[in-house]
């Protein structure tokens, strides 16, 4: 991979730039939509929310997964259409196929990591108005994102190969992502599964397999002194299970990429 990235560096920056150009383009607000749309999501979470539970919803966590959440969403929808998308460009030029889903997930990141210099002032803030402070794992931040990233490229070579081949999985995939938001604590905290599940060991193990139930925890619990991350060892496998996903998906890739120009 690194190997890949020196050697197309101009056409992974080319491509990476026309995914974000393309992405606002005749659009009056451009960038501004990636930072508002997860920021009116949390909001809306946080008002109905607090109709049904009062004033202890964790604001300023759920501001945090949703941002994070976005991220993963993101990732995943525009991996599926790399390859469809630029079939063209697949059919008359060679070039390394990888690259396609590498750049829409690169172009997500780069969003991602402007909409922090928004959802930090407004964690700032909500912070400071409940009298919370920042986490001293601030800045272990850079690792937490590290592994996100592979995680989202992962899932995005997967739905880039799969879609080539199978069309209907772009339909499937709405349909998993809405299921997996609930089973993901964006818009609640572990405690709340916690409380939930009681002394349900097992299910809370399992629960913490889900790696973006650990991603989300762990993005809080570097960004918030309340919050603290449960070393255990489902939360290691999540761990685990983010770079499986990332070497499943090369791998699935690579195999995959042959026949690309076949079935487009």
């Amino acid at each position: 991979m690194l190997i890949l990235f020196k050697r197309y560096r101009d056409l992974l920056w080319n491509l990476t730039a026309r995914e974000l150009k393309i992405r606002y383009r005749g659009s009056a607000l451009g960038f501004l939509w990636s930072v508002l749309i997860p920021l009116f999501m949390a909001l809306i979470y946080v008002f109905f929310l607090r109709m049904m539970a009062g004033r202890n919803v964790p604001m300023a966590e759920i501001v945090i997964g949703v941002f994070a959440w976005q991220f993963t969403v993101n990732s995943v929808q525009s991996g599926l259409g790399s390859i469809e998308g630029n079939a063209n460009l697949v059919k008359k030029v060679r070039f390394p196929r990888i690259i396609l889903p590498l750049a829409a997930t690169l172009a997500n990141l780069v969003n991602y990591m402007l909409s922090l210099l928004v959802q930090i002032p407004v964690v700032a803030v909500l912070l400071a108005v409940k009298g919370g402070e920042v986490g001293p794992w601030w800045w272990l931040l850079p690792a937490v994102l590290a592994l996100h990233f592979m995680f989202n490229l992962g899932l995005a070579l997967v739905m880039a190969a799969v879609n080539v081949r199978f069309r209907d999985a772009q339909h499937l995939v709405g349909v998993g992502l809405s299921a997996w938001f609930f089973v993901s604590p964006v818009m609640y905290n572990l405690d709340f599964v916690g409380r939930l599940l009681g002394d349900k060991g097992v299910w809370s193990a399992l629960y913490l397999l889900n790696p973006l139930a650990m991603l989300v925890t762990a993005y809080r619990a570097a960004a918030l002194q309340a919050v603290s991350f449960p070393w255990t060892a489902a939360t290691c496998g999540a761990m685990a299970l983010c770079l499986a996903v990332f070497a499943g998906g090369y791998m699935l890739f690579r195999r995959a990429q042959k026949d690309f120009a076949d079935y487009l």
